[in-house]
């Protein structure tokens, strides 16, 4: 199977979810997790309709973006460091991984000086695993208010990663429940935040993710094949 193969295979496994889920098809979008492809292997993706590229680490994203351009959106999905902050906002148009107030202030800092306005999803640790980034489920809603004061962060939604599984049935529970979060969120009404987005599901489980409401689906090994 060739990327294209592969790409097209997904593509036509996000539109069978969605519809089982009595969603729109195009209410999901794909971001294609690019992490250790080769230029070439992105080239091919793109060709095959990739329209957002997702990568995990700030230095790896520049040198693929000095070589791509700005042919497709580039998302952050990795954990950012603060000090990468100001790289960050010159390179990504949406960052998935905001989970703390000090990483929110900082990118409020640095958009600030480069005159944008960007737009972030908060990342929320439903299973409270302490290897994995993210915000506690219980302090989710406290970041969003005080993040929501910065001028130049908008917040468009969540991700998260649930635990690691074969079976894509276990990471229901935690889409289930970024899902309710949101929609706890959405209720505050709170000024300038919006909660479009529900970033979650990768290549082993983003059909579940799909029918709990995911809007972005991250998925690199179904489309590229096994990291080397």
């Amino acid at each position: 199977m060739t990327i294209a193969d592969n790409f097209t295979s997904v593509m036509n496994r996000i539109a069978a979810a969605a519809k089982r889920a009595n969603r729109d098809p195009l209410s999901v979008r794909l971001v294609t997790v690019t992490k250790t492809v080769s230029i070439e292997g992105i080239r091919e993706a793109l060709a095959s309709g990739a329209e957002i590229l997702g990568e995990n680490r700030v230095q790896e994203a520049k040198e693929k973006i000095e070589q791509l351009g700005s042919s497709a959106g580039w998302h952050l999905i990795g954990h950012l460091q603060t000090n990468k902050a100001k790289y960050a906002v010159k390179l990504f148009d949406l960052i998935h991984s905001v989970d703390t107030l000090e990483l929110a202030a900082e990118i409020d800092k640095q958009a600030a000086k480069i005159g944008k306005l960007q737009d972030v999803l908060i990342e929320v640790s439903i299973a409270g695993e302490a290897a994995k980034a993210g915000v506690a489920l219980d302090d989710a809603v406290n970041l969003v208010k005080r993040a929501a004061l910065l001028k130049n962060i908008r917040i468009k939604g969540l991700m998260t990663m649930p635990p690691y599984s074969d079976d894509p049935e276990k990471s229901r529970p935690y889409f289930k429940k970024l899902k309710e979060l949101s929609a706890i969120i959405d209720r505050e009404n709170i000024p300038g935040v919006s909660m479009a987005e529900l970033s979650m599901g990768m290549s082993g489980d983003f059909e579940v993710a799909i029918e709990e409401g995911a809007t972005l689906v991250r998925v690199g090994t179904a489309i590229f094949g096994e990291r080397v």
